[in-house]
């Protein structure tokens, strides 16, 4: 039965009208909170409902200012497997626009905007949404169940915006919901799934959300969606993922790995649909991996950066790090993007192609659209850089000291003393955190008996990196469209991380789109219109007039 009850809900997005200007603030959001009916799986069917949604109107500004009235079509907390370990977390959210501004909307062929809201490998649900962009963080280490949760979702006279957090981010490091409002503005399909994550524990105490969970669950997501073609509205072979920090890795993980068959085990202990889990394009902001070498990658780049404390970390466990990076770059044999004269890209020659290739050219864009007062008070307080009228330089030294204190000690992620969040990320069933690097195991300080890795952890570390589907084995299934962005302020990880994610793509003949917010954090978004208009270029979607 149709839900034709319709709950107004206004959504005022507060972006800045010029695109890369200004960083995205809070999305101030009143709400009424009723919800109507949920839309769930039956046990051992994964067929999607057509009928079983609740009518929601919204009202979404655009990044250019103008009000749009949406009335969409809003299904909740679908299960998407057959064989949930917790359907809390493995279920998602169907968000479909039919009338934007007074005109019906046809999304039977939109592309379809897969927003996860992963942050810090923590589990994401969708259970408690009252509409769209409802996703909530909780479920930490130790817990079952979501506790002191950030959530997403609109609530009366509330913003989303959480105390202490960047950019586009909530207190977890999960996206806001930006992208997806836009997206529903825009016509598109939106769906947001749940996914298990680290520090979820069972009534028998075993841990069940650690890795490979959550890019297990995100498959089987995609995978309910391409198998309900025709039942669920949108173009299912147009499905544009979209994610920020750990969210970004492994939505930058869906599209390198599509159809990988080192998944299928898992997919099939779960109940996965029997259908392709391949994405067209990928959104992905800061993404936090290629954890395996994520600190050597981190102590090349702020290893001579002190904490905000003042203090320096070891500067010998920091050069150690950094020679491991010299060393998997030059086994990575990446060149740099076209047009950027650098050939193959090396610990010696990074810092240069980081400056020439994203961190000049993002000063100079700051710089540009700042009014002549408003640049020359920047100038004067920034004594770095030099400005000649139309391009900003400035030394990667110039550059670290800028930028000032990091945020992580040393090592960043895998930590001797396991106290890291991706150290419980490669928990065992019965071991809250472990080691996932040689290095770490080998200088553990917790006590182990043993220094080295356990056996899992190679094939778990695979799963889990993008770079292992696009280095290792490359993936023919992969996505083809790439869109990523990156905080020049952002200390959560390497800049290296995505840049090498963004060589490797286009050096294998993908289509890349990556630029460097400059003077932002971690989770920044300042040019989210630009992404929703990208996914139309790239998928060939005709927006509805």
């Amino acid at each position: 039965m149709k839900h034709r009850a319709i709950k107004r809900r206004k959504v005022v997005i507060g972006i800045g009208a010029t695109a890369g200007a200004a960083a995205v603030g809070g999305i101030a959001l009143n709400a009424n909170a009723a919800t109507g009916n949920a839309s769930k799986s039956s046990d051992g069917s994964l067929i999607f409902d057509p009928d079983a949604y609740t009518e929601l109107a919204t009202t979404v500004t655009d990044t250019e200012g103008t009000e749009h009235a949406v009335t969409y079509h809003f299904w909740k907390a679908i299960t998407y497997v057959s064989k949930p370990v917790d359907a809390t977390y493995q279920s998602l959210n169907v968000s479909v626009p039919v009338e934007i501004d007074g005109t019906a909307v046809d999304a039977s062929n939109a592309p379809i905007l897969l927003a996860n809201s992963v942050g810090g490998y923590m589990p994401s649900s969708v259970a408690d949404a009252t509409g769209i962009g409802g996703a909530s963080m909780g479920g930490g280490p130790g817990g079952g169940a979501p506790t002191a949760s950030t959530s997403a979702s609109p609530t009366a006279s509330a913003s989303v915006s959480a105390p202490g957090a960047n950019g586009n981010t909530n207190a977890t490091g999960g996206a806001m919901n930006t992208n997806q409002l836009l997206a529903l503005a825009a016509g598109y399909v939106v769906v947001e799934p749940g996914a298990r994550g680290r520090g979820l524990k069972n009534s028998a105490g075993e841990y069940y959300g650690s890795a490979p969970a959550v890019i297990v669950d995100l498959k089987a997501a995609v995978r309910y969606v391409r198998s309900n073609k025709g039942r669920i509205p949108g173009n299912v072979d147009r499905i544009v993922s979209a994610g920020t920090s750990a969210g970004g890795a492994v939505s930058s993980l869906l599209g390198a790995s599509g159809d990988s068959p080192i998944y299928e085990k898992h997919l099939k202990e779960i109940g996965a649909a029997d259908a392709s889990d391949a994405i067209f394009a990928v959104g992905a902001w800061c993404p936090i991996t290629d954890l395996e070498h994520a600190d050597g990658a981190y102590e090349w780049n702020w290893g001579t950066n002190a904490l905000s404390t003042g203090k320096q970390v070891d500067q010998t466990v920091s050069k150690d790090l950094g020679s491991q990076f010299a060393e998997y770059q030059a086994k990575l044999r990446l060149r740099g993007l076209k047009g950027s004269g650098f050939g193959t890209l090396t610990a010696r020659n990074y810092d240069e192609y980081l400056l020439k290739q994203y961190m000049e050219p993002s000063a100079t864009t700051y710089l540009a659209a700042l009014s002549d007062s408003d640049r020359e008070t920047y100038l004067a307080k920034n004594a770095f850089l030099t400005w000649d009228g139309e391009k900003a330089t400035f030394t990667w030294d110039g550059f670290l000291t800028h930028v000032g204190a990091r945020k992580k000690t040393v090592p960043a992620f895998d930590a001797f003393d396991l106290s890291a969040g991706e150290n419980n990320e490669f928990g065992s069933a019965t071991t809250a955190n472990r080691h996932f690097t040689a290095y770490g195991a080998r200088n553990d300080t917790t006590g182990l008996s043993t220094k080295r890795v356990e056996s899992d952890i190679p094939e778990l570390l695979n799963l889990m990196n993008p770079m292992y589907h696009l280095v290792e084995k490359v993936n023919g299934k992969r996505s083809r469209h790439w869109w990523i962005r990156l905080g020049t302020n952002d200390t959560d990880t390497s800049h290296v991380i995505s840049a090498n994610l963004a060589a490797r793509a286009e050096n294998l003949g993908d289509e890349v789109d990556h630029l460097y917010y400059w003077d932002e954090g971690h989770g920044a978004n300042t040019d989210p219109g630009d992404f929703i208009t990208w996914i139309a270029k790239v998928t060939g979607h005709k927006k509805a007039k």
